[in-house]
């Protein structure tokens, strides 16, 4: 038996001893370390995902621990390495898998979604699915190697270039990712618009060349024309979902279209259920390009690489952490004061 942060039902976790996980010929099990909690996961705790979900569920898709036993069929995977998992899990055989466009797949699930996942002490995983990283890096930043990895997806599917000027709007967890991404990618001015104040802070500790912009106080749209003398910037990430609205503002999505230059691009993730008015020949006149960005396709090795450097700044992210056994607190507080918490993580080994 082992411990877990269970979901028994939607809104309620309990800490309680479960069955440990049974092992397929190609399956590792890792004891998990750190498991960090996303937006995805504040869905799964809502019951967003509908008939995805089956409770009770042991949630958590981003994680980090250390290989204790392997299947038969296990052939690069040791006992003792350290290694971050890659939750997709997709068919191979839709039409996306088939030109090798995996975020893309009709049938993707997802480890701690579709099945348990990194919110108990033991998880038992996919070999293919295993990045491994060294005692360079702590367990506690390497568990934030899953978002990071959606950050420099996002900026792939963008085709950020080194001279590229950029605006994410919502600085989220999400958005903070990308913002980190970007910053090894560009250095060129970026801009963070946001109506929460504190997250700005946060995004203003990333170093120069960070321009913050609160869409309560000021028009983000004729801030950025302002700044680029009338230019616009390369791309716009949209990273929002669920938008608070502003009085004459434009939506975010409508606000990255707006504010891009001629043949511009605008990149969009936020997973939000409320349609986005967009006029279309606001991005026609532009010549310009929308693009949308889900979860990651191989940019782990990316992500740890560069948290192994040293380049990222993991602390920025994490705003507490929490025991495992808390898990219900830690998700009360991320619903209730988005703006003091951004990511917890939750210490699964004692």
């Amino acid at each position: 038996m082992m411990k877990a942060a269970v979901l028994t039902e939607y809104g309620r976790f309990a800490w309680q001893d479960i069955s440990d996980p049974e092992l397929d010929a190609h399956d590792v099990l890792v004891k998990v370390e750190y498991a960090g909690i996303c937006g995805s996961d504040m869905h799964v705790y809502h019951g967003d995902f509908g008939s995805r979900i089956r409770l009770p569920l042991v949630p958590g898709h981003e994680f980090s621990g250390t290989v204790v036993r392997a299947g038969p069929g296990v052939e690069q995977s040791r006992i003792g390495d350290r290694v971050v998992v890659d939750p997709i899990l997709w068919c191979g055989k839709c039409a996306a898998c088939q030109v090798q466009h995996y975020p893309a797949c009709v049938s993707l699930r997802l480890i701690g979604i579709d099945m348990h996942g990194g919110f108990g002490e033991y998880v038992a995983v996919p070999e293919n699915n295993l990045y491994k990283f060294t005692e360079n890096l702590s367990f506690r930043h390497a568990a934030l190697a899953e978002i990071y990895s959606i950050g420099f997806h996002a900026c792939n599917r963008a085709g950020l270039g080194k001279e590229d000027t950029v605006a994410i709007w919502g600085m989220g967890r999400v958005g903070q990712s990308i913002l980190q991404a970007a910053r090894t990618i560009t250095g060129n001015p970026i801009y963070c618009i946001d109506v929460l104040e504190p997250r700005l802070r946060i995004a203003k500790q990333n170093g120069s060349g960070i321009v913050t912009l609160n869409a309560s106080r000021q028009d983000p749209v004729a801030s950025i024309r302002e700044r680029t003398g009338g230019r616009g910037v390369d791309v716009a990430f949209e990273a929002v979902g669920h938008a608070i609205p502003v009085m004459n503002r434009p939506n975010p999505v409508r606000g990255c279209v707006q504010s891009i230059r001629g043949a511009g691009t605008v990149c969009v993730l936020g997973l939000g259920d409320e349609p986005s008015y967009v006029l279309m020949k606001e991005l026609i006149w532009k010549e310009g390009r929308i693009v949308a960005s889900r979860v990651s396709h191989g940019e782990f090795s990316t992500a740890l690489h560069t948290l192994e450097k040293g380049t990222l700044k993991p602390e920025l992210l994490i705003s507490a952490e929490f025991p495992a056994s808390e898990a219900q607190e830690a998700f009360v507080l991320l619903e209730e004061k988005p703006e003091k918490y951004l990511k917890i993580l939750l210490k699964i080994s004692s």
